[in-house]
């Protein structure tokens, strides 16, 4: 995707063999890329959201098990930095996917071999990132399509939470990419952003994305979304996922689960982009098996932004002492899911239709 009409990726090798970032806790107000250059830089950057969005997290910790295998590459070194990386972030499935993904192709190499091969294998696993965000691009493209052909050519008003888009992935996006494949082929749209409290990655994210791309798109706050859906001003909401069960279950960042509600009571479409990657055959009931990860309470009780005179502050939003909770991500029940736009198309959320779709893959 492109920042200031110049093409950009979320992560890339470099010469030097270090990994190239951009760190996502600064935007929108600064453009700030890093270098990772061992393991604990890795970790660092998953776990402090420096990268975020399950397919981007599994593709850096790829490449973080890959620098960490260019220190040290004997079994127990690489043991010991899978469950480093995979500790850092527990609920996105694409994490540990991407650790025993990489494991099972360089375990059977001399120690020697593997952090090439480890090196390699991200590689191809960003690239493949790329390929799949588009072609689920192009089957939800489908969806704007038909909303578009129902209403003669008139606006199509998409809502959007968190941010599921080029800046989780390593291009493209999963949510996203419908919308920017819509908008390059000329459909009008308009995208509701969600402002997705706390850390705001609708606000700063979404909107920075969209708004580079030339998508128009205003942000609101993240209870307006049922009000603006009674007044019938959303036709389809398109969410991200961090893990989908084999029965459709689906977690996602905290908030979901209400805009689920309230488009089901609204008759509004809600479909979740969901690259295999994300969809863990594993588990069935996302109510009860998915672990919710639970982060520092300042998330909640403090705002960082870009002040008048143009510099960067954080502020105290909560009485002193007050306490906080801040549970990550909520599940919503496949029956308030539409149906899952994934690589092989929209598929059901349901197991018999999930399980037909991805047999190989169980």
């Amino acid at each position: 995707m492109k920042i200031a009409g110049q093409l950009c990726r979320t992560i890339w090798p470099q010469a030097d063999m270090t990994v190239g970032i951009i760190d996502q806790t600064v935007l929108p107000h600064r453009l700030v890329r890093l270098t990772l250059s061992n393991l604990a830089e890795a970790a660092h950057a998953i776990a402090d959201m420096q990268v975020r969005g399950a397919p981007l997290i599994g593709v850096t910790a790829a490449y973080g098990l890959a620098l960490a295998l260019r220190a040290r590459a004997d079994d127990r070194a690489m043991e010991l930095a899978i469950e480093t990386l995979a500790a850092t972030r527990p609920t996105a499935v694409n994490l540990r996917w991407a650790l025993e993904r990489l494991r099972a192709g360089f375990l059977p190499l001399a120690a020697s071999a593997r952090a090439d091969a480890a090196w390699a294998m991200a590689a191809d696993m960003a690239e493949e990132d790329v390929a799949v965000c588009s072609t689920i691009g192009d089957h939800g493209l489908a969806l704007i399509e038909e909303i578009a052909r129902a209403k003669s050519g008139g606006r199509v008003n998409i809502l959007t939470h968190c941010n599921a888009g080029w800046l989780a992935t390593v291009d493209w996006g999963t949510a996203t990419a419908p919308i920017y494949k819509a908008y390059d082929k000329g459909i009008d749209l308009h995208v509701l952003v969600d402002e997705t409290r706390p850390r705001n990655q609708g606000a700063a994210l979404t909107a920075f994305e969209l708004g580079h791309h030339g998508v128009s798109h205003d942000v609101i706050v993240d209870n307006a979304g049922g009000h603006y859906m009674q007044r019938g001003e959303i036709d389809i909401v398109i969410v991200g996922t961090d893990r989908t069960t084999r029965q459709g279950d689906v977690c996602n960042k905290i908030g979901t689960y209400l805009k689920a509600l309230a488009a089901h009571d609204n008759g509004v479409p809600f479909y979740v982009a969901a690259p295999s990657s994300s969809i863990d055959f594993a588990l069935r009931d996302g109510l009860t098996e998915i672990p919710i990860e639970e982060r520092h309470a300042r998330e909640v009780t403090h705002l960082t932004g870009e002040t008048e005179g143009g510099t960067l502050a954080t502020i105290r939003v909560t009485p002193q002492g007050s306490g906080a909770r801040n549970p990550a991500f909520d599940v919503t029940p496949a029956r308030l899911v539409s149906g899952l736009i994934t690589e092989r198309g929209i598929v059901g959320a349901n197991e018999a239709a999930l399980r037909s779709a991805f047999s190989d893959c169980i």
